[in-house]
């Protein structure tokens, strides 16, 4: 999907779809999920190595699809199913991320630098409050706009930005990256 069909998407297309998936339809359910995985899985990935939040995403839209009829309002499945993921506990065999965990930055395209360096930011996005490393995940991790976090989640845009904005600061301070270094980097061609 476009990020140009992501944004126009309306809450009448969510309200929509739930209804579209209660009669159960394959379509309705598929444009949840096409809607809403990233938000699930930026949650996850908040919380989980890499390769187990990719498998707890499905088992959270399995979750969510199961038990639709609780949705009180159908527009509202975006921040219904960003709670659903919140509360989401790993299989016995898994376990939260910790900050000394190794993610699993498998990646054939990625050199061992970049993986290390990825871990690295990983590692200092995890050591943020949950509101700023779910945004910045959600923004860096997951590729959502500002307006699209705020819609799918439920929360203004003004607080998106300034989750944004907070979180940006914290993670350039948990690098030890000046925002002088920081602005040159992203200005350089």
């Amino acid at each position: 999907m476009s990020r140009t069909d992501r944004n126009a998407l309306t809450a009448f297309d969510v309200a929509g779809w739930v209804r579209e998936a209660r009669r159960g339809s394959q379509a309705g359910y598929a444009q949840l999920y096409r809607r809403f995985a990233p938000l699930v899985h930026g949650i996850l990935l908040g919380r989980f190595r890499p390769a187990l939040a990719d498998e707890l995403s499905q088992e959270c839209f399995a979750n969510a699809f199961g038990h639709l009829a609780q949705l009180k309002e159908d527009h509202k499945f975006g921040p219904w199913i960003a709670t659903i993921a919140r509360r989401v506990q790993p299989p016995v065999s898994g376990r939260e991320l910790s900050l000394t965990d190794v993610p699993d930055m498998e990646s054939h395209k990625a050199s061992p630098e970049d993986r290390t360096e990825a871990e690295k930011v990983l590692r200092a996005v995890m050591s943020l409050p949950q509101a700023y490393r779910e945004t910045l995940l959600l923004r860096l991790a997951e590729g959502l706009t500002g307006p699209e976090i705020a819609a799918m989640t439920g929360l203004t845009p003004e607080s998106v930005r300034v989750n944004l904005h907070r979180g940006m600061a914290k993670l350039r301070d948990a690098l030890g990256v000046t925002p002088t270094a920081a602005m040159a980097v992203e200005k350089a061609p």
